[in-house]
């Protein structure tokens, strides 16, 4: 990096999904004067709220969050829209002598935002036709092709994610070089010196959390929103509605399963997502990434200390 490029200081708050990692950054946000990026790859969409876990407004008018319903559920998000976005936001909130903050559990985002996007091939449409006909006829196969290409990627997207799976393959294809050695080649290029936290829990917490979580989205109303957005006309098939939880529903809807059904399904796979979150953040090298208490075991507290040190070191990473 230029040494002559200016150090932007953000505090990244990452972890899996139910370990507390919203209300860990809307405590620290409070006492450090910060503002939230929402790194969520679906709390973006206008409507969806309950089965996003998306912060309520009255924690929104203690601290000012950005990245929350700046799309409605027909359009597609990418990552792409999402660093654009945040890079303006954190440059507003720097304009106005606030700490920016991003925090969230799509990791892809955030490695999106710290290492910009690798260029990876342009596509070609009779092969991504080909292998969209292989997912079709047998998704668990294909999936099971990229882990004998690719593992590290494999283990990364998660075996459910056609489209990355997709992705994945077609580099694999067309460069004869696994994605993941592409990511791995991909270098820093964004002037963020950065510190990045994580709230740590025990596994057999953070299932019972996600488990409680999941029944309470249900409890909330999660099948009346998912009625809601597609009597609006989105359709079953958009993107938004890919998410976990919603897409156990339209599945419910349709005719394939009962509420209770719908509900261990969605246990399930926030299961495997957070599984799949915890060996990303694992993966990470030594020293990047600072494991933390729980909000409710002084983790704020934690945060703030460190990120006062962060600062206290000066601009060099």
């Amino acid at each position: 990096m230029d040494a002559a490029t200016p150090q932007l200081p953000l505090l990244v708050i990452m972890g899996p999904t139910g370990s507390g990692k919203s209300e860990l950054a809307l405590q620290v946000a409070e006492a450090i004067g910060g503002e939230i990026i929402s790194a969520d790859a679906f709390a973006v969409y206008r409507g969806l709220d309950i089965g996003t876990d998306k912060p309520p407004i009255e924690a929104r008018r203690r601290v000012r969050h950005h990245l929350l319903d700046v799309a409605d559920p027909h359009q597609r998000f990418s990552a792409g829209h999402f660093v654009a976005a945040a890079t303006s936001a954190i440059d507003d909130i720097r304009s106005r002598g606030a700490v920016p903050m991003v925090a969230g559990g799509t990791h892809f985002y955030v490695r999106a935002l710290l290492l910009g996007l690798f260029e990876s091939p342009p596509g070609e449409a009779s092969l991504r036709a080909r292998l969209a006909a292989e997912w079709d006829a047998d998704p668990a196969r294909t999936a099971d092709r990229l882990r004998a290409v690719d593992p590290a990627a494999a283990a990364r997207i998660g075996a459910g994610d056609r489209q990355r799976v997709l992705r994945a393959l077609e580099v694999w294809e067309l460069t004869g070089v696994p994605i993941s050695e592409h990511w791995r080649r991909h270098q820093s290029r964004l002037p963020y010196h950065t510190l990045l936290v994580a709230p740590h829990r025990e596994r057999r917490d953070l299932y019972a959390r996600i488990d409680l979580r999941v029944v309470d989205m249900f409890s909330r109303g999660l099948e009346e929103e998912v009625t809601r957005i597609l009597a609006s006309g989105v359709p079953a098939s958009a993107h938004a509605l890919k998410a976990i939880g919603y897409a156990q529903v339209v599945q419910m809807l349709a005719g394939g399963g009962d509420r209770p059904t719908a509900i261990e399904q969605t246990k399930q796979a926030s299961r495997r997502l957070a599984k799949r979150q915890l060996t990303w953040l694992r993966s990470l090298r030594e020293g990047a990434l600072e494991w933390v208490a729980p909000v409710e075991h002084g983790g704020a507290e934690s945060v703030v200390a460190k990120w006062l040190g962060f600062i206290g070191e000066g601009s060099e990473p």
